[in-house]
């Protein structure tokens, strides 16, 4: 069984705080979530925000898989 980690992204703009957590299964909701909050006037998260909260994401998803990756070693041949 492996194990699930949450993640954090954060994002501190003058009085406003933009905290996530999700994990690797909820990545791809949460980059539509930060797409949804770019897009909302009422809100000071702007698409430059979406954008790079979405490339840490990434690139906490790639770090995860490279650390939970096994890597492969071929048999010995017999002698």
């Amino acid at each position: 069984m492996m194990e699930r980690g949450i993640n954090v992204i954060a994002l501190v703009k003058d009085a406003e705080r933009y905290i996530f957590l999700y994990d690797n299964e909820s990545a791809p909701a949460l980059m539509q979530t930060l797409g949804r909050f770019a897009g909302d006037p009422e809100l000071s998260f702007s698409w430059y925000d979406a954008a790079v909260l979405s490339q840490k994401v990434r690139r906490q998803n790639r770090e995860t898989l490279e650390e939970t990756e096994v890597p492969f070693r071929a048999p010995r041949a017999s002698r």
